[in-house]
């Protein structure tokens, strides 16, 4: 099994979160089964579309303890757009649907007069201590967002209808609203420091 593997969410573009990591010499492998994630030493959790479709794909594979036991113990793990919105505990836009559970929070839909989803460039301004984020402009396309961090994290911040959370990182755990693997060589750079933290992963 790779040192790198991505979890088949059916609900992500692979194909560009393969090609950025090929840009960086890095080659990603689909995991097939929990143990795959469990044993490798950088996991990403990619997404695009609808939270309730793509937790029950990661349930379909049985992935869901692994993936929150990578999560919970700090091991290098990168989540994006849906992807990080599955490590919640629930989302406004599928009721009923249960996240990963190990952040303390719902995620919610845009309020106010913007206009829904958020697409294109915005500015991400880094939390005190981040490892991992710098200031810089990434690329968003969503309707739903984590308002505020949770306990124990480092947030990063984006506005859009007033203020959410476009990244959060604990540990070696990297988790980005917005898509590294599209935002140019500032995304290149994150996905390059989150890459690093792999190497040294057990």
């Amino acid at each position: 099994m790779s040192d790198l593997v991505v979890v088949p969410t059916g609900t992500a573009n692979m194909a560009s979160v393969r090609a950025a990591f090929k840009r960086l010499g890095a080659d990603l492998t689909e995991a097939t089964e929990s143990a795959d994630v469990s044993r490798a030493a950088g996991v990403v959790l990619p997404g695009v579309g609808a939270f309730g479709a793509a937790i029950s794909q990661v349930d379909i594979l049985g992935m869901r303890q692994a993936l929150r036991d990578r999560v919970e113990q700090g091991r290098a793990t990168l989540a994006v757009c849906v992807g990080m919105q599955l490590l919640c505990g629930a989302s406004e836009e599928s009721p009923g649907a249960a996240g990963l559970g190990v952040i303390d929070r719902t995620v919610s839909r845009f309020g106010g007069e913007e206009k829904v989803p958020q697409l294109g460039w915005n500015r991400v301004a880094p939390g005190p201590g981040s490892r991992f984020v710098e200031p810089g402009w990434a690329y968003f396309a969503n309707s739903y967002r984590i308002d505020e961090e949770p306990e124990g994290w480092i947030g990063s911040g984006t506005n859009y209808a007033g203020r959410f959370v476009s990244a959060l990182e604990r540990g070696n755990v990297l988790a980005c609203q917005f898509h590294p693997e599209l935002s140019g060589p500032w995304g290149a750079g994150l996905l390059g420091r989150w890459l690093e933290t792999t190497r040294v992963a057990a």
